[in-house]
C-alpha cells in the first residue's frame, strides 16, 4: 500500500460522539486567546454567563478531529495538513454548563493542484440531541495525491444550509461573494507568543504552531498562526465593527485560507460588502497578501 496516497475509502468514515463539558473558564480563556477586550466575554455575573466567541466550537471539535484523522490518515502525512476551508453553522450558541456530544464524518475528498482536500463534518448536539453547531472543515494535505478525482459526497458540502438556492462551488458557504471596496480596515499586531497563547487557551495543540523544529521539518522557516486563530481574530473585528459587538447574533461563518501567517506578524482585517444578513471580509498579512478570503458572517438582526 502506498502511504503517500489518500484513499477514497475514507469518505463516510465516522467517529464519536466525544463528550465535552463547557465551563465559563474555557469560554473566557478562548476570548483572551484571540485578544478580545469586550467585557461581555468575561462577565460571569451575567444571567447567561460570559458571552461565547462565535468560533469557540473549534475547541470542542478538536479532540474529534484528532480521532477521525487517526482513523483515516497515515500518521506521516499529518504534518503536511493545512487548514483550507471552514464553514460553521450555529444552531444555538454553546453555554456554560453544556454537556455537548460531537461526532465527525469524512464527507469529501478532492484532488487539488496543491494536494488533496479532505472535508470533515463535525456535528454537535446537546444531551437531549438538539443541534448546537455543525462545521465543515477542509484540510489540504500538501503534495499528497488521492485515488479519486472527487468523491460524490463532496458535492453535499453546505447542503444543510437549505435556505440558499444558488450555490457557488468556489465559496466555502456556497454563496457568491459580496463585492465592493473595503469599508474599514483593522490592523492587529501578533507578537511572537500569540500562537502559544492561543494553543493553551483553546486547548488545541498542533506543534507546527508552537514548535520551531517541527515547523522547519514541515518546510516552514518559522511557526505559523493557527487558521482558526486567524479566522477568530477576523470574526472579532467584524462583530465589533458591523454587529454592534453582539456575538450571539452570529448564525453562520465561512472562509477560505489562502496563505500562512508566520509569527510574529501583523494581520489586517478588511470589512467588505454587506447585503441582507451577510457581511463579507478578508484578511491580509504584513506584506499585503491575502491569507483569508471569501470570509462571510450571517447573523440575526441585532435586538434594540
Amino acid at each position: 500500500m502506498n502511504d503517500r496516497v489518500i484513499r477514497a475509502a475514507i469518505v463516510g468514515v465516522e467517529v464519536g460522539a466525544i463528550t465535552s463539558t463547557i465551563d465559563a473558564r474555557w469560554l473566557m480563556a478562548y476570548a483572551a486567546g484571540v485578544g478580545e477586550t469586550d467585557p461581555r466575554y468575561y462577565d460571569t455575573s451575567a444571567a447567561a454567563g460570559p458571552a461565547v466567541h462565535p468560533l469557540f466550537p473549534v475547541c470542542y471539535e478538536w479532540p474529534v478531529a484528532l480521532a477521525v484523522r487517526e482513523k483515516t490518515i497515515d500518521a506521516t502525512l499529518a504534518p503536511l495538513s493545512v487548514h483550507a476551508t471552514h464553514h460553521l453553522v450555529v444552531h444555538r450558541p454553546p453555554r456554560p454548563g453544556d454537556r455537548l456530544l460531537t461526532s465527525a464524518r469524512v464527507i469529501g475528498l478532492t484532488r487539488r493542484r496543491s494536494g488533496t482536500l479532505v472535508v470533515t463534518r463535525f456535528t454537535t448536539t446537546d444531551e437531549r440531541g438538539a443541534p448546537v453547531t455543525t462545521t465543515d472543515y477542509g484540510s489540504v494535505y500538501r503534495g499528497i495525491d488521492c485515488d479519486a478525482e472527487a468523491s460524490e459526497a463532496h458535492a453535499t458540502v453546505g447542503a444543510w444550509t437549505t435556505r440558499r438556492a444558488h450555490r457557488d462551488p468556489e465559496s466555502p458557504s456556497g454563496m457568491p461573494p459580496v463585492l465592493g471596496e473595503a469599508r474599514w480596515t483593522d490592523a492587529v499586531d501578533l507578537p511572537s507568543g500569540a500562537a502559544h497563547v492561543y494553543t493553551e487557551c483553546a486547548r488545541i495543540w498542533n506543534p507546527i504552531h508552537t514548535d520551531a523544529a517541527v515547523a522547519r521539518a514541515a518546510g516552514l522557516d518559522r511557526i505559523i498562526l493557527h487558521g482558526t486563530a486567524t479566522l477568530a481574530i477576523a470574526i472579532s473585528r467584524v462583530v465589533r465593527r458591523d454587529l454592534s459587538g453582539e456575538p450571539t447574533t452570529v448564525t453562520e461563518v465561512a472562509a477560505r485560507f489562502t496563505g500562512m501567517v508566520p509569527m510574529p506578524s501583523t494581520l489586517t482585517i478588511r470589512g467588505l460588502g454587506r447585503t441582507g444578513d451577510r457581511t463579507c471580509f478578508d484578511a491580509l498579512d504584513a506584506s499585503g497578501s491575502t491569507v483569508l478570503t471569501g470570509g462571510e458572517i450571517c447573523c440575526q438582526p441585532v435586538k434594540t
